[in-house]
C-alpha cells in the first residue's frame, strides 16, 4: 500500500481539501466522474462526522496494489471517538453510495476504510502512483489556509530537528570530562555543565573571589583573577595551570579562559574550562632529573600539545553550537511571521500558532541563555552627566499601564544630577519602582526622594560624598531574615503564582551600584513597607 497524502481534520476547511483531494486522486487513478463524486461524497460524509464529533481525526489516502489485475484507492481515516456509534446515519448513507466501507474499534481508536477500485488497473503503473505522490507533495495551495496548514507542518518538522539537534549538543556539553562555565563581563556564570555541577555540589553563580574560596587553593585564586581581568581586558585567551580542591587534597588543572565570539564579531562571553592534569603534572615532577626516562617525558609533551590541541577545538563549541541552533530557529521565525500576515487572532488559535510562537520563543530563550549571543556592544563605555529626573519620568511613563491598572500613587522630588551610565541606572530605578508597584496587596503609593536621610547609616549620609536617593512604598514589606540575600542571585521570597520575576532584578541592582562605586540597602517593616536607600558618589 502507498501513501498518497495526508490530511488533519480539524474544521471546514479541511473538509473542503479532503473532498478536492479524493476527487483529485480519483480523476487521476482515470475514474469514470460518477465514481470520483461517490467515491469524495462517502469519504466526506465521514470526515464531516469526524470533524463534528471526532477528536485527532486524521484521513489518510493511498493506493492499494492487491495485484497487477487488482488495483484499489483507500481512504482511512482514524479516531480516538467511536464514530460510528456516534453518526450511525453518516456511516448508512455512505456505505450506501461507496458500496465498501469498513469499520472497526479497537484500543480507544477507530478506523473507518473506504474503498474504492479503480477500473483500469493496467494504466495504475508504478511510476503513475509516484507520479501521483509527487503531485500532491509539490501541488501549489488550494486556498491560503492550504498554504499556512503546510508552513505550518514544515514549521513543526524544523522546530522538531532543532529540539534533536539542541538536545545533542547538551549532551555533548555534559559528557565531556571538564568542568565547564560560561561567564559574562559582570562576573555571572551564565551556563555551565553537569561535570562542574556536580563537582561544586551547589550551582555556580558568581565569578569572582567568594566562589573561587571554595574550590580553588588559595595560592592560585589571585592568579586566576588577574588572568580573568586580563582576558576581560584584552580579548585574548588565558591558561594557567592551578589547584582544585579534591576532598581534603588538591588536584592540578589546566584553566583556560576563551573568548565568546559572536557572529558579528563582539565579545560577550567566555568559556571557562578547567582540565585535569594532575596526572601529567606529577610525572613531570618526578622526571624532572631522571635522565632515564626522558623517553617517557617526552612522550608526556606530545600528550600535552595534544590536549593543547583539543583545547582550541573546544574554543569552536560556543560557534558551532550557536549556528546549528540558531539558523533552523531563524527559519522557524521567518517562516512565523510570514504564515501569520493573513490570519485572525481566532484562527492563529486554532492553527496551535501561540504553541509554536511560544516554542519559538523558548528556543530563542535558552539558545540566548546557553551561548549568550545578545550582541552587546562591548565597547568600554565612559561615565557622563546624568539627569535622574528625566530618567524617573521616562521610567514612569514606561511603567504607566500598570500605575493605572492598580489606581497607584507616585509622588516624586527633585533629584540630583550624577555621573554615571545612563541606561544602567535607568534599568537600577526601573527595577525598583516595579518592584514597589508588584509587591504590593493594597493601592500602591510610591515616593521618590532625595530629601530624606536614613536613620541606620547615619555616618555615611552625613558625610557629604554621596547624592542619596530613598524609594518609599507601603508593599507588603521583606522579613528581616531574608535581609541578608534579597540582592543574591536567583533569590525569590515568594511563589511564582503569587509575584512573578526571576529573582535576579535586585542582584542586577546592587551589580549597577557597584559598578558606580555606590551602595544600596533597604529598611523594611512587614506588612508597612519597604525604603530602598542609594547612595551615589558626589561629582569631585
Amino acid at each position: 500500500m502507498k501513501e498518497i497524502i495526508k490530511i488533519n481534520l480539524d474544521n471546514e476547511m479541511d473538509l473542503i481539501l479532503a473532498h478536492k483531494r479524493c476527487m483529485k486522486i480519483a480523476e487521476m487513478c482515470g475514474m469514470p466522474s460518477s465514481f470520483q463524486t461517490r467515491f469524495s461524497t462517502a469519504v466526506s460524509e465521514i470526515a464531516r462526522c469526524s470533524i463534528a464529533k471526532g477528536k485527532n481525526s486524521l484521513l489518510v489516502l493511498c493506493i492499494n496494489t492487491i495485484k497487477s489485475t487488482q488495483k484499489q484507492i483507500e481512504a482511512i481515516i482514524t479516531d480516538s471517538v467511536d464514530l460510528k456509534s456516534s453518526c450511525p446515519e453518516a456511516f448508512n448513507y455512505a456505505a450506501k453510495i461507496s458500496g465498501d466501507i469498513e469499520y472497526s474499534f479497537k484500543a480507544n481508536r477507530s478506523t473507518t476504510r473506504i474503498i474504492q477500485p479503480v477500473a483500469s488497473p493496467g494504466l495504475l503503473s508504478e511510476t503513475k502512483i509516484k507520479s501521483l505522490i509527487d503531485y500532491f507533495k509539490f501541488e501549489p495551495p488550494l486556498s491560503p489556509y492550504d498554504e499556512i496548514r503546510k508552513k505550518n507542518i514544515e514549521l513543526i518538522a524544523i522546530s522538531e530537528k532543532l529540539t534533536e539537534s539542541e538536545n545533542r549538543y547538551r549532551k555533548l556539553a555534559n559528557t565531556i570530562p571538564i568542568l565547564i562555565c560560561e561567564v559574562n563581563e559582570r562576573n555571572k556564570v551564565l551556563l555551565y555543565n553537569e561535570s562542574l555541577l556536580h563537582y561544586l555540589k551547589v550551582p555556580p553563580s558568581i565569578f569572582d573571589r567568594n566562589f573561587f574560596i571554595n574550590f580553588i587553593h588559595t595560592d592560585d585564586i589571585d592568579l586566576i583573577l588577574e588572568g580573568w581581568e586580563k582576558v576581560k581586558l584584552t580579548r585574548l585567551s588565558f591558561s594557567r595551570e592551578i589547584r582544585l580542591k579534591d576532598g581534603a587534597l588538591y588536584v592540578w588543572h589546566l584553566v583556560t579562559m576563551i573568548p565568546n565570539k559572536s557572529e558579528d564579531g563582539s565579545f560577550n562571553s567566555w568559556l571557562v574550562y578547567f582540565t585535569d592534569i594532575n596526572a601529567q603534572k606529577m610525572i613531570v615532577e618526578t622526571l624532572k632529573d631522571n635522565s632515564e626516562l626522558k623517553m617517557i617525558q617526552r612522550e608526556l609533551e606530545s600528550a600535552n600539545s595534544k590536549l593543547v590541541f583539543k583545547n582550541k577545538e573546544l574554543e569552536q563549541f560556543a560557534y558551532i553550537a550557536s549556528h546549528d541552533l540558531q539558523e533552523p530557529l531563524r527559519k522557524i521565525m521567518i517562516m512565523i511571521s510570514r504564515a501569520g500576515q493573513h490570519l485572525s487572532e481566532d484562527q492563529k488559535k486554532d492553527y496551535y500558532f501561540d504553541r509554536i510562537i511560544l516554542s519559538a520563543t523558548r528556543l530563542s530563550t535558552l539558545i540566548n541563555d546557553v551561548l549568550n549571543y545578545s550582541r552587546i556592544d562591548n565597547n568600554k563605555q565612559s561615565y557622563e552627566q546624568v539627569d535622574l529626573n528625566e530618567i524617573i519620568t521616562e521610567i514612569l511613563g514606561d511603567l504607566s499601564m500598570i500605575i493605572e491598572e492598580k489606581s497607584a500613587v507616585i509622588n516624586t522630588e527633585p533629584l540630583p544630577r550624577v555621573l554615571g551610565l545612563s541606561t544602567q541606572l535607568r534599568q537600577m530605578f526601573y527595577n525598583l519602582i516595579n518592584n514597589a508597584l508588584k509587591f504590593n496587596a493594597s493601592l500602591p503609593s510610591v515616593t521618590i526622594s532625595a530629601a530624606l536621610i536614613p536613620e541606620h547609616n547615619n555616618q555615611i549620609a552625613l558625610s557629604g560624598n554621596y547624592d542619596i536617593i530613598s524609594i518609599a512604598d507601603n508593599g507588603i514589606g521583606i522579613e528581616s531574615q531574608y535581609s541578608s540575600r534579597i540582592f543574591n542571585m536567583f533569590q525569590r521570597l515568594h511563589e511564582k503564582d503569587q509575584y512573578g520575576g526571576n529573582g535576579i532584578g535586585l542582584a542586577l541592582c546592587r551589580r549597577i551600584i557597584e559598578n558606580h562605586n555606590g551602595i544600596i540597602e533597604f529598611t523594611s517593616i512587614p506588612g508597612q513597607g519597604t525604603i530602598f536607600w542609594i547612595y551615589l558618589p558626589k561629582q569631585q
